[in-house]
């Protein structure tokens, strides 16, 4: 049984959905004539509404970045290592809001939601939604919430791209931006990897080109192999070596193609277990968004330029393992903001565990991590 009760767990929470009825305009040329956004919130929004934190999830999260739903839940939200009383994102200081991205799969209108020109679920025909058609919607979000400006934006990877779009088209909406195991575009490689992932998914026989919710089939297998891919991606391979060595599963070789090393066990159940919690569509349309995001690209590819007006301080953090997304990533971030002279805090943290680094309980990322939400001021806070 989780510690629920824990005084630095911010407990049992609801998630909240809001419709939106003014059309939302979107980069690829269609526009959304209404949709929902689904998010949660921990913590209280003070009188000033000057206290408001806003949580990006990246690739495969959703809005349910902290707490337990119910008393029998066996794992609190994805960022419960971060967000709740006394921890970096203090709940005791901000009001948090986490909402599950437009395209998503989780409550927020997306591929698996009713088209409501046709009665059946949109699939295929959703629009390709980008970086900063998620970051419009948030604003949108923002302003239901009546918060002009959050005190700070922050995500890890995808999350962190989010919140730098957020410093380029919002300037003046957030006071702090905290960008995690981030970068400033794709390379080559990364957008390679989305695109054998993409290809699992699209040539999966059940995959009927997108339109599986009809057939009341999943592209189990295409899924289920995008997973493994992205994971191995996501892991070192100092950490996998810790955690897996080359253990087998009977302590010999069977000369088969079945599970027979502990790595190959450990893939599959991760494949199996997202295609139970995640939609084929969403990673389609979710590895696409990573692909597209490409700020400098409107500025003559030149970052310094794309970051010329922004106003937010920064925090910028990468992980020595994390081969994805490399520090050299956050570099090329944090040199453009010195080039701009903007205030920015960068640090590099030693860690064996890649990608996923940002999401797991490093002492060291933790104190940094704490030292610069404490330093936030808050207006009207008192000292």
């Amino acid at each position: 049984m989780p510690d629920i009760l824990s005084p630095d767990s911010v407990g049992l929470v609801t998630p909240q959905t809001h419709q939106f009825t003014n059309p939302l305009s979107l980069e690829c040329g269609r526009t959304l004539p209404s949709y929902e956004l689904v998010y949660e919130t921990y913590g209280s929004l003070n009188e000033r509404r000057t206290n408001a934190i806003l949580i990006c999830h990246a690739l495969s999260g959703d809005h349910h970045a902290a707490g337990y739903y119910t008393m029998h839940d066996k794992k609190p939200g994805w960022w419960e290592t971060c967000i709740g009383p006394g921890k970096p994102i203090d709940t005791n200081r901000f009001f948090v809001v986490s909402l599950n991205n437009l395209g998503g799969c989780k409550g927020s209108t997306g591929p698996n939601s009713i088209n409501p020109e046709t009665g059946n679920p949109f699939g295929p025909d959703f629009p390709i939604v980008t970086v900063k058609d998620w970051v419009k919607s948030q604003a949108r979000l923002g302003d239901v919430l009546g918060i002009t400006q959050w005190a700070a934006v922050i995500g890890g990877s995808l999350g962190g791209m989010q919140a730098l779009q957020w410093t380029i088209d919002y300037p003046k909406h957030l006071r702090h931006c905290i960008a995690i195991a981030a970068a400033p575009k794709l390379s080559a490689q990364n957008i390679a990897f989305n695109e054998v992932a993409r290809q699992a998914i699209l040539n999966d026989p059940e995959f009927h080109d997108g339109h599986y919710y009809q057939h009341k089939v999943v592209p189990r297998q295409g899924l289920m192999l995008a997973r493994m891919l992205g994971h191995i991606t996501y892991l070192s391979e100092d950490s996998m070596r810790k955690k897996f060595g080359r253990e087998l599963q009977e302590g010999k070789i069977n000369f088969g193609f079945d599970v027979e090393f502990q790595v190959e066990s450990y893939l599959r159940y991760q494949g199996r277990s997202f295609v139970n919690r995640f939609d084929a569509n969403t990673y389609l349309l979710m590895t696409k968004a990573l692909d597209y995001f490409d700020p400098a690209s409107q500025h003559g590819d030149d970052l310094t330029a794309a970051l010329a007006n922004v106003q937010a301080q920064f925090l910028v953090l990468s992980f020595t393992s994390d081969w994805r997304f490399p520090p050299s990533r956050s570099r090329e971030i944090v040199k453009a903001l010195l080039n701009n002279r903007k205030r920015v805090a960068y640090a590099q943290i030693k860690a064996q565990d890649g990608h996923d680094a940002f999401l797991m309980p490093i002492p060291h990322y933790l104190q940094i991590f704490q030292a610069y939400m404490q330093q936030i001021e808050i207006p009207g806070e008192k000292s």
